[in-house]
């Protein structure tokens, strides 16, 4: 398999962290996300990470489309160690949570701060880099504090964020506040929930690779890939 992602994309993150879980071999390939390179966009003609590439050659594409087919063709045969419950309103409950991390957070705080803080950095001034929007990273900030809140109230009140096991509710969460926190963006002292959850998510062994990714732009928080913050 090939996955064409960023490591500042929150669903390339999911998908890297998805397929670490069920011990799936893979090859990354770094794409941009405002380059439209020809040979992208055969492979995705929205022009979007993340894209998976599958054995047989062709391009999934989407954090929706790439997650259920992982766990088709992965977490089916996982048993105890799959990522999706067996009962229909228990997955309803994760995907909805997906939904939430995935696109919420994602549009809400997440897209808005990497754009402003790394992207435009490397980004050419005709596919819109430059200077920082601080009217539009202030919005994002306030944002989220908002989405901390909930997560902050869902590690409380559940084992997990979907339920009593780890699912990928939590992997898609823990991959973009990982994003967030690199940046250090993430007001720990107010969520203590929340901290112990994303303490004990990357902790496991999927995660050490993303805690290991590096921008030449912006050096993470010291806490970042610290397990014990």
């Amino acid at each position: 398999m090939q996955l064409y992602h960023h490591p500042m994309s929150a669903n390339s993150r999911f998908i890297r962290l998805l397929l670490g879980e069920y011990g799936v071999e893979y090859d990354l390939i770094h794409q941009n996300p405002w380059d439209r390179e020809a040979e992208f966009m055969k492979l995705n003609p929205a022009g979007t990470l993340p894209v998976l590439v599958s054995e047989s050659g062709v391009a999934i594409c989407g954090v929706y489309a790439i997650c259920e087919y992982i766990d088709e063709t992965r977490g089916t045969m996982m048993r105890e160690r799959r990522l999706m419950p067996d009962y229909p309103l228990d997955r309803a409950e994760v995907r909805r949570l997906i939904d939430w991390f995935c696109v919420r957070l994602d549009q809400d705080a997440t897209k808005t701060l990497v754009r402003e803080r790394v992207f435009k950095l490397d980004m050419p001034r005709t596919n819109g880099g430059g200077a920082p929007d601080s009217a539009a990273m202030r919005a994002a900030r306030g944002n989220v504090k908002q989405h901390m809140r909930y997560l902050n109230w869902l590690a409380g009140s559940r084992n997990c964020l979907s339920g009593k096991s780890l699912t990928a509710a939590d992997i898609a969460a823990a991959a973009s506040i990982s994003v967030l926190d690199y940046m250090g963006e993430i007001p720990w002292a107010d969520s203590p929930q929340a901290a112990e959850w994303y303490q004990r998510v990357k902790s496991r062994p999927a995660f050490r690779p993303i805690l290991e990714d590096r921008i030449r732009a912006l050096t993470p928080v010291s806490h970042y890939a610290d397990l014990d913050f």
